[in-house]
């Protein structure tokens, strides 16, 4: 299954069971009094997770408390492959601040700016790169059953990104950041008629996750991706 293949299959996703979805956006209403941020990651995670299972309909709902655990564990797990790109970016703004400070009148502007500018690109690609990080580590942790260790096992993760295929995986980051941009661009129309408001979380959003686990888990059982007795099991079952 080719990059297009998988969008057009991840784009029809949603659309078999409205209920669903709406259901699905009930809990990014709820983000409006932040319960909701310990629903909806799980839920995401359990369509990836069923997708990676073969299945092509979208999850129940239910085993709250695992929903639950399911969304704590993504949100860790995005924190962490948070911190260091934070700190480097930190780092490097205050160091170019300390660095211009002290040398005061001996800096040109044009070099304060360059200072400034190359440590905000670092940062940028830094973020790019723990981004592409953090999707195989939410998916090697989906083929181990949501398994928290398992989206820290660096080098299966580095095996994942191989057996995907480099070119392939980068198309598809591509891909989704074009659709996180039509998507904002729907919402902050529908925002402008205030009818956004609630059409948004309620079927925008859930649809746009739902389109986004449903195309990683299609893009990961692509390949051959099952080597080990454990992963198959876990990822069948």
């Amino acid at each position: 299954m080719d990059i297009g293949d998988i969008i057009g299959d991840a784009v029809r996703y949603p659309s078999q069971d409205w209920k669903k979805v709406v259901t699905f956006g009930v809990f990014f209403l709820l983000n409006y009094v932040i319960i909701g941020i310990l629903f909806w990651p799980g839920y995401a995670l359990r369509a990836l997770k069923a997708t990676l299972a073969g299945s092509d309909e979208l999850p129940e709902f239910g085993d709250w408390g695992e929903m639950v655990i399911d969304s704590l564990k993504l949100i860790i797990v995005s924190i962490v492959y948070s911190i260091i790109p934070a700190i480097v970016i930190l780092i490097g703004i205050f160091g170019s601040a300390a660095s211009i400070q002290n040398l005061g009148s001996l800096m040109s502007p044009a070099a304060a700016l360059g200072l400034i500018s190359g440590v905000v690109l670092i940062g940028i690609i830094l973020e790019i790169i723990f981004s592409l990080a953090l999707i195989l580590a939410i998916a090697n942790m989906a083929l181990y059953d949501s398994d928290l260790g398992a989206a820290f096992r660096f080098s299966e993760i580095i095996d994942l990104a191989k057996s995907i295929g480099y070119v392939d995986y980068i198309i598809w980051f591509i891909v989704m950041i074009i659709v996180g941009i039509v998507v904002g661009i729907v919402a902050g129309i529908l925002n402008v008629l205030v009818i956004g408001l609630l059409l948004t979380p309620l079927i925008v959003m859930p649809y746009a996750y739902l389109l986004y686990s449903r195309s990683l888990g299609l893009l990961v059982t692509s390949e051959d991706l099952f080597a080990t007795e454990e992963r198959t099991t876990y990822a069948r079952e």
